[in-house]
C-alpha cells in the first residue's frame, strides 16, 4: 500500500508544480484517503477527521486529538500533526516554515473549503504577516482517480458481490404488504452481515407509485400486488463503492410494465455496447437516450444517464448529456450506466450496472440478471 501511496503523491506532486503552487491542501475526504491511506471519515460537513498538507518535501497530516493515533498507525509516510487551536492555526505555523523568494502560492481544494475556513484561513495568514495568496484548485487529484487500478476494480467487484447477493436474500422474502423501510433495511442488513463496512449510500426502495421518484426514501408505505417496485443499493468495501438498481414487479408483469423496462434494458444495453477507449461520455448518453425516443419514452428520462465510482458513489466521469462534462473514455474508467423512465401515478423503472472500459470494449461487473423472463 506504501508503494502506491508514494506513486500517487508522485504524481500529485508533479501536478503541484506544473500548476506553480507551493503546498496544496487536501481536504476532500475520498482525496484525502487515496493519498493516505488514512480511513477516519468526516461525519458532517462543516465536521472533519483531518487534512493533509503537501508540499515538494514533505507531508502533513492534521488532525484532532481523536484521530492522532490511527492517523499515526495508517500513515506512516506522513508527519502527524495534532491540531489543538483549529487547523488554520496550525497551517499558518507551518506555512511560516515555507521558504520562497516571492509570495507563497497555497493551493485548497475548493470544493471542499467553506467560506467560513476561508475566512478564518485568510484571517489568521494576514495576522501571521505572510505574504501568501490563497489559489482555489479543482480536480488536482480527481484526474487521477478517475482511471483505477487492477486491485481498485477487484475491490469494486468484491463490494458488488456483496451487494448482489443481498437483493437475493431480499427477492426470497419480497411479497405485497411488506414496507419499503421493512425492504431497505432488510437489504442494508444482509450487506452488513456480509462483510460490508457500510452502505454506499441510503437505500432506495420505492414501489408503485413512489418508483417515479428516482431518489425516492423508502417510508412506510407497503407494497401492493402487481406493482413495480425499484431498489437502488450499494456496498462499500475497504473504501470501495458498489451502486446498483433493479426493478422487479409484484406478481405477474403487465403490458405496460413490459414495454417500459424492454424499453431501459435496450437503451442500457445500447448503451453499454457503445463503450470503448476513445469514445465520449456525451455518446454513450445520447445512445441509451435515442433508443428511448424511438420508443416515445425520452421525456420521462430526466437524468444522467451514470456517474463514475470508486472511493465514492458518485464521481468522474460523468455519463450524461451535458457538454461542459464531456469526457473521451480510457481504459479503466469505471462508471454506471442506469437508464431509467419514471411516469407520475404510475410508478418507474431504473437498470444499473457498473461497467469498466477496456481495450476491447466494455466489461459489465453485475452478474445480477436484468432482463424480464
Amino acid at each position: 500500500m506504501i508503494n502506491i501511496i508514494d506513486t500517487r503523491i508522485t504524481n500529485l506532486r508533479q501536478s503541484i508544480t506544473e500548476s506553480q503552487l507551493d503546498a496544496l491542501l487536501i481536504l476532500i475526504d475520498e482525496n484525502r484517503r487515496y493519498l493516505s491511506g488514512y480511513t477516519g471519515e468526516d461525519t458532517g460537513y462543516d465536521e472533519s477527521a483531518g487534512a493533509l498538507l503537501i508540499t515538494p518535501d514533505e507531508l502533513f497530516l492534521l488532525t484532532d486529538s481523536r484521530f492522532t493515533l490511527q492517523a499515526q498507525m495508517e500513515c506512516p509516510n506522513y508527519q502527524v500533526i495534532t491540531y489543538k487551536k483549529g487547523l488554520a492555526k496550525e497551517l499558518t505555523g507551518l506555512l511560516a516554515g515555507l521558504e520562497t523568494n516571492r509570495p507563497l502560492r497555497f493551493g485548497y481544494e475548493k470544493r471542499k473549503m467553506s467560506c467560513e475556513q476561508f475566512e478564518t484561513l485568510q484571517t489568521e495568514i494576514s495576522s501571521a504577516g505572510l505574504s501568501t495568496e490563497l489559489v482555489g484548485t479543482v480536480n488536482l487529484v480527481e484526474k487521477f482517480r478517475i482511471i483505477k487500478t487492477g486491485p481498485e476494480i477487484d475491490a469494486m467487484k468484491s463490494a458488488l458481490a456483496i451487494a448482489e447477493k443481498a437483493l437475493l436474500s431480499v427477492m426470497e422474502i419480497l411479497e405485497p404488504g411488506m414496507r419499503e423501510k421493512e425492504l431497505a433495511w432488510a437489504l442494508e442488513k444482509q450487506m452488513r452481515e456480509a462483510g460490508a463496512d457500510a452502505v454506499s449510500f441510503s437505500t432506495i426502495v420505492a414501489g408503485g407509485p413512489n418508483a417515479a421518484l428516482p431518489h425516492a426514501i423508502p417510508g412506510p408505505m407497503a407494497i401492493k400486488p402487481d406493482q413495480p417496485v425499484l431498489f437502488d443499493w450499494g456496498a462499500r468495501l475497504n473504501g470501495y463503492c458498489s451502486d446498483t438498481s433493479r426493478t422487479l414487479f409484484t406478481g405477474k408483469p403487465d403490458s405496460q410494465f413490459k414495454k417500459i423496462f424492454n424499453a431501459v434494458y435496450d437503451a442500457q444495453q445500447r448503451a453499454i455496447e457503445a463503450v470503448r477507449p476513445g469514445a465520449y461520455s456525451c455518446d454513450i448518453d445520447a445512445a441509451a437516450r435515442d433508443v428511448l425516443k424511438d420508443k416515445g419514452l425520452d421525456t420521462f428520462f430526466g437524468h444522467g444517464l451514470g456517474h463514475g465510482i470508486g472511493l465514492a458513489v458518485h464521481e468522474q466521469p460523468s455519463i450524461s448529456p451535458v457538454k461542459e462534462r464531456n469526457t473521451r473514455l480510457e481504459e479503466n474508467m469505471v462508471f454506471t450506466i442506469e437508464p431509467g423512465v419514471y411516469i407520475p401515478d404510475w410508478g418507474g423503472v431504473r437498470l444499473e450496472n457498473m461497467v469498466v472500459v477496456r481495450q476491447n470494449g466494455p466489461e459489465v461487473l453485475n452478474t445480477l440478471k436484468v432482463a424480464l423472463g
